[in-house]
């Protein structure tokens, strides 16, 4: 049988991974469905490849994979096939906000992530894919957030309600999603994309048909085209169900 869709473009952190970390028995059982069917299985993440692989691993996945909210694109597991670099100078000004507001602040370089314990100021030496803020103050959230608008040159999104994540201008999940439609020689009509945050949002808008998850937030479950089972309910079970086979 063929599917209409021929890609199943996945978030992991609150889309394809419940509470726990874990992709539930029953959600791998309907990932191997579609893979059976013919439609490549993409993970399309916030998270760096060396968190993201044993899951890709666990499902058996070949297929090319969007990894740091677009930054990388991987033609297949441990083969990269583009990188988005953040400009250092960037990377410097976000560093001076979060020590002027005290938050709590992550940056992922291409080879390790640093947060406030391991920062070791070694900033214009290193390639750097992605910085994160994270707060519950939705005060600090706010002004943060006008401050990196000011900035220009970056792509804010959020992975949760309570932070903020930056990426180069114009590298997001749904230019990686198009990479990886370019590499498998699909159109974007044939992509379903899922995922529950603002890192989710281009990519559900884009895809030929957007899901958002029971647990997603508002605005993104607004813009999809259907809205399934929290992450601890095997939504992502159900989007294959339903839309897909």
């Amino acid at each position: 049988m063929t599917a209409k869709y021929r890609l199943l473009a996945l978030d992991m952190d609150g889309t394809l991974l419940n509470d726990e970390q874990i992709i539930t028995p029953k959600t791998v059982e309907w990932i191997q469905k579609a893979v059976d069917a013919g439609v490549h299985v993409c993970l399309s993440t916030g998270r760096a490849s060396k968190s993201a692989m044993p899951y890709a691993e666990q499902l058996g996945l070949k297929t090319p994979m969007i990894m740091v909210n677009g930054s990388e694109v991987w033609r297949a597991p441990y083969e990269l096939y583009r990188r988005s670099l953040m400009d250092p100078v960037l990377v410097q000004q976000m560093y001076d906000i979060a020590q002027e507001y005290d938050i709590w602040f992550w940056a992922y370089s291409v080879d390790e992530v640093y947060n406030r314990n391991n920062w070791d100021g070694e900033i214009l030496s290193r390639e750097w894919l992605k910085f994160g803020y994270s707060t519950e103050d939705d005060e600090i959230r706010h002004k943060l957030l006008m401050r990196l608008q000011d900035m220009g040159g970056l792509e804010i999104t959020n992975s949760s309600p309570h932070n903020l994540e930056i990426n180069p201008l114009g590298v997001n999940k749904a230019s990686g999603i198009r990479e990886v439609c370019q590499l498998l020689g699909l159109e974007m009509s044939q992509v379903v994309a899922v995922g529950d945050s603002l890192n989710d949002l281009a990519a559900i808008q884009q895809a030929g048909f957007g899901v958002a998850m029971g647990n997603a937030q508002e605005t993104v479950k607004q813009e999809a085209d259907a809205v399934v089972a929290s992450n601890n309910d095997d939504g992502i079970a159900e989007v294959i169900q339903k839309y897909i086979l």
